[in-house]
């Protein structure tokens, strides 16, 4: 059985070589797992470097996410398909983790266990995801992984991503709660070391989660995805169910909701958009 690896890539020359040479060179892969690297609106060397590794490379003009995912979507095969982010280096194992599980009757999307490494972080990014990791609001939820895997059936249930930057919260809200698994497996990210590439960072991603719920709102009945109701519901889960369940929290927790409002008004200012570097 085959599997379709996709990973949109805009300017990632620093990076996807690394990426690439991590799941290619991993034992386990062949040709059953075939990699869609979807450079857009590359300026820089990201085509050369992942043609280099032997992987399908597929170019779009525009600098755009939703075209690239559209773009290699149509080219792909087999009965998984797995969106892979070009700054997420995950293993061949991992992979066939993921596509085993959505090969599995009544589940439809799989994700990894996340684990935040902020070792070389500054002191409030520390305090920040000492907060964020605790939140209820990435159980059992697709979004906020860098890597997802979707069934053949989930994958039916739409006939292409829409021109939002989130992605991952539209193929989250695909999928029903029931469907979703985590499957017993971490997958390490490193956190920002410093506060100000924090910001940014949780800006684009506020802006995006934004621009999926206007999405949402105004798309017809019938392509509406079936969106769990999780706006507005997170609001003060932070205070709710991180600090007063564990009162040493509350420092970070001056921390975290500085970040989240430092954040918010970044994302409110003039000029910004979900799109604001959304590749980096």
């Amino acid at each position: 059985m085959t599997t379709s690896v996709i990973m949109p890539a805009f300017n990632e020359e620093a990076g996807i070589g690394d990426v690439l040479a991590t799941l290619t060179r991993s034992p386990g892969f062949g040709p059953d797992l075939r990699v869609l690297v979807a450079a857009n609106g590359c300026t820089d060397r990201t085509v050369e470097i992942a043609r280099s590794y032997g992987v399908r490379v597929v170019e779009v003009a525009a600098a755009s996410k939703p075209a690239a995912l559209n773009a290699a979507d149509r080219l792909a095969d087999g009965d998984v398909r797995i969106y892979l982010d070009a700054d997420m280096p995950v293993t061949a194992t991992l992979l066939r983790q993921l596509a085993e599980a959505v090969r599995r009757p009544g589940v439809e999307g799989a994700v990894p266990r996340l684990a935040v490494d902020a070792s070389a972080s500054s002191w409030p990014v520390r305090a920040y995801y000492a907060v964020n990791a605790r939140l209820p609001v990435f159980d059992r939820r697709l979004f906020g992984r860098g890597v997802i895997a979707l069934s053949a059936e989930a994958r039916s249930r739409f006939d292409r991503f829409p021109e939002i930057t989130a992605d991952d919260m539209f193929l989250d809200a695909v999928v029903a709660a029931g469907e979703k698994v985590e499957i017993d497996a971490v997958l390490p990210v490193r956190a920002p070391r410093r506060t100000r590439e924090l910001v940014r960072r949780l800006a684009r991603a506020r802006a995006g989660n934004a621009e999926f719920w206007r999405y949402v709102r105004s798309a017809p009945p019938g392509h509406r995805p079936p969106a769990d109701p999780v706006e507005g519901s997170n609001t003060w889960s932070w205070l709710r169910d991180v600090v007063l369940r564990s009162p040493r929290l509350l420092p970070a927790a001056g921390c975290y909701l500085l970040v989240v409002l430092l954040a918010e008004g970044l994302r409110r200012s003039p000029g910004w958009t979900a799109r604001s570097g959304w590749g980096r």
